[in-house]
């Protein structure tokens, strides 16, 4: 049994095909396409590729940011020109067979459940911190299915009124179209913004990084305690065995560390935060949790 998953981004697209252990057998990356018709194009083309390297394939898995509609089938999504398209509809219908889609953030979850980080842990949450906010939850190494579609845009959660009143921060609006989503300022856009009305400079999240222990120090202090704030709110909510940490920022050396003390400081007194470690699968988990989704469900027909 063959499997495929495909990551798309809004700069790449790339599908990864796993033989029947799981094993990584090729994987093909193309640029994504800026129109609509050419990201789907794209897409068949890369299941095309898979077939054509590796024989039959026996489920497919599309992996990809953003959300799909539960009523209608149609994309919203911020990277991709996809938004008011039925694009998984229109996925397989070009690729004239069945194919399974999930967020790339859920994704992601599912494959550290299975295979990294969070393997024989039963409760395991990852948490995207990159461009955006997002992750998602997988219980006995499968996700939380959900009547909204929405479970996992925890970017999209309120930020903490105390931390903003302490700092005497503005409320900015969300590309979701809400104001003050804590995603607005513990993305890296969001990170940079914070520095931006520290000190009044335009600095990027890698000398933010680079300086937290220096002249970013508030900088870096605020955005640890919104994000451990945000790691509290999931804890009381799922009090998961573990949390996985992926995205850009997950790339900061000693970003564990420092929010696993900003959390252990924002729990309730006397109990301990969930472990935060990162994600073992780096830019490999999307792929490979969108091909076991698929082959999940290919199990359940």
């Amino acid at each position: 049994m063959t499997t495929a998953g495909i990551d798309i981004g809004g700069t790449k697209i790339e599908v990864q095909v796993f033989d029947q252990n799981w094993v990584e057998v090729a994987r093909h990356r193309v640029a994504t396409p800026k129109d609509y018709p050419s990201i789907v194009a794209a897409v068949g083309d890369q299941i095309d590729w898979a077939a054509g390297k590796a024989g039959p394939i026996s489920a497919v898995g599309i992996g990809a940011a953003g959300l799909v509609h539960p009523e209608t089938g149609h994309a919203f999504t911020a990277n991709l020109a996809a938004s008011g398209h039925p694009f998984p509809a229109d996925i397989a219908k070009r690729a004239g067979r069945d194919v399974t889609y999930v967020n790339d953030c859920r994704a992601l979850a599912l494959s550290e459940a299975v295979f990294g980080a969070g393997k024989d842990k039963r409760t395991v949450m990852a948490l995207i911190i990159g461009t955006g906010v997002g992750g998602g939850i997988a219980v006995d190494q499968a996700l939380l299915p959900g009547p909204t579609a929405t479970g996992g845009e925890f970017g999209h959660s309120s930020a903490p009124a105390h931390i903003v009143a302490a700092h005497g921060l503005p409320l900015y609006q969300c590309g979701c179209g809400r104001m003050g989503c804590i995603e607005t300022y513990i993305a890296g856009p969001g990170l940079e913004r914070l520095a931006k009305f520290v000190t009044g400079a335009d600095i990027t999240t890698k000398d933010i990084a680079a300086r937290r222990d220096a002249d970013m120090a508030q900088v870096w202090s605020i955005w640890c305690a919104f994000t451990a704030e945000m790691i509290h709110s999931l804890t009381l909510t799922v009090d998961p065995d573990v949390i996985v940490l992926g995205g850009g920022l997950s790339a900061i050396p000693g970003v564990i560390e420092d929010l696993t003390v900003a959390a252990g400081q924002t729990q309730i007194a006397g109990f301990n935060p969930a472990p935060i470690v990162l994600a073992q699968g780096g830019d490999a988990s999307g792929a490979r949790g969108a091909a076991y989704a698929a082959w999940q469900d290919m199990q359940n027909v």
